[in-house]
């Protein structure tokens, strides 16, 4: 399966490229600078200088760009935006890192994370790009989507568990009540749909066990 990683250098775009490659995959990374991400082939490119003849022949491709910085959170949705346009009206699946500010948290789907007393002010600029991103998914009918929101504590360093449950529209909790996966086990559950194609056109989200 021909795999495109976007933004492979990233925290969570390596370990989707280490998942990947030790799944078997043909990896190549979509990296800006120097290929820090141990695939072996590579596109040097920024994200909005890629064409649709770089995303040739690709069965799926992987956005997992982040931003943090106030100048850079809005390029969350203007990056899905670009990825659409490139792959519209091809076979090639576009599967984006998304946010849990936009999961639900009532059976009617009318309060999300980010709308809860409890949400940090600091995050609703990052939670309100990534939902956007997730409308603008949802507007696209001519792509092959699928938008995977991590748990709410999403740990950059936490341990493999090679464990995960997965959800829908939602916040899950596990088992302890815990809204929390690791960016390791988020790769494997982002890998697993790479693989299978289980979710086209949906919104998922995965939480440790």
């Amino acid at each position: 399966m021909k795999t495109a990683i976007v933004c492979a250098n990233g925290k969570a775009g390596k370990l989707i490229a280490a998942e990947a490659l030790a799944r078997g995959l043909d990896v190549t990374a979509v990296v800006r600078g120097e290929n820090r991400s141990g695939a072996g082939k590579c596109i040097v490119r920024d994200l909005f200088q890629l064409t649709a003849d770089d995303l040739k022949g690709f069965d799926v491709v992987i956005d997992a760009f982040g931003a943090w910085t106030p100048e850079t959170i809005p390029q969350i949705p203007q990056a899905v935006a670009h990825l659409c346009d490139l792959l519209s009206g091809t076979d090639t699946r576009l599967l984006v890192v998304g946010g849990a500010g936009s999961l639900y948290v009532n059976p009617e789907h009318t309060l999300c994370v980010a709308d809860t007393p409890d949400f940090p002010e600091a995050f609703k600029p990052l939670a309100a790009a990534h939902d956007e991103a997730l409308k603008l998914l949802r507007s696209r009918h001519d792509v092959r989507w699928t938008y995977i929101s991590p748990a709410g504590d999403f740990q950059p360093t936490g341990e493999r568990t090679g464990k995960y449950i997965l959800g829908g529209e939602e916040l899950t909790l596990n088992s302890k009540g815990e809204s929390t996966i690791s960016y390791a086990d988020y790769a494997i559950a982002m890998v697993d749909e790479a693989v299978s194609g289980a979710h086209v056109g949906e919104r998922i989200s995965v939480v440790s066990e």
